[in-house]
């Protein structure tokens, strides 16, 4: 999985690397910036979900793509498809450019609009990585959690970084009897909710 990535992704994945860190040095506003993972990150996401049992993998919270290509390589192992939501219409239009230029639209399916709206929907869910505005982490979870398959992943993205702010729903995932969890320290921080 990671020791032939195709040239495509890399490119692309460079690209949004850069484009992040001009966005960071230019102090351009909180909602055009791409809030992606590190590397690591997601080299550990895409683990996480070559190893998911069999079901539907989603993404809440596209932004640029970035996320989803590491994704993407988990899908092309195991033959799986990403439903990835991205509400803003600035960054589904840099995700579905990315997505076309790394050539990963055969396993990445971008949906524009609120993924609260269409979460109900999703059921058998295997995989989630959950990388959306904080404020509605809680509301995301509790949607989530009762559609993840036994043995299913919820992933979620900043509980270090955005601690404060998500404590609540950290506190919830690590008492949930549905679940166990952890939070693994890298990048910013990831939960780890696998459901019994």
């Amino acid at each position: 999985m990671f020791h032939d990535i195709p040239e495509e992704i890399l490119d692309r994945m460079r690209f949004l690397i850069e484009l992040d860190k001009k966005h960071r040095a230019e102090n351009a506003p909180r909602l055009q910036r791409l809030h992606q993972v590190p590397p690591e990150t997601g080299r550990f996401l895409a683990l996480l979900a070559a190893i998911a049992p069999d079901g539907q993998y989603i993404e809440i919270g596209t932004s640029a793509g970035y996320s989803a290509l590491w994704l993407s390589l988990a899908c092309r192992l195991v033959g799986r498809e990403l439903i990835t939501f991205e509400i803003l219409e600035e960054k589904t239009k840099l995700a579905q450019e990315t997505f076309l230029l790394a050539g990963v639209g055969d396993v990445v399916n971008l949906i524009q609009g609120d993924a609260m709206k269409y979460l109900p929907d999703y059921v058998d869910v295997s995989f989630c990585f959950l990388d959306a505005e904080k404020e509605i982490y809680s509301s995301c979870y509790e949607l989530v959690v009762p559609n993840l398959i036994a043995g299913g992943i919820l992933a979620a993205d900043n509980v270090l970084s955005h601690e404060k702010i998500l404590k609540p729903m950290i506190d919830q995932a690590l008492t949930d009897e549905r679940v166990d969890s952890l939070i693994v320290p890298i990048g910013s921080g990831v939960l780890v909710c696998r459901k019994l």
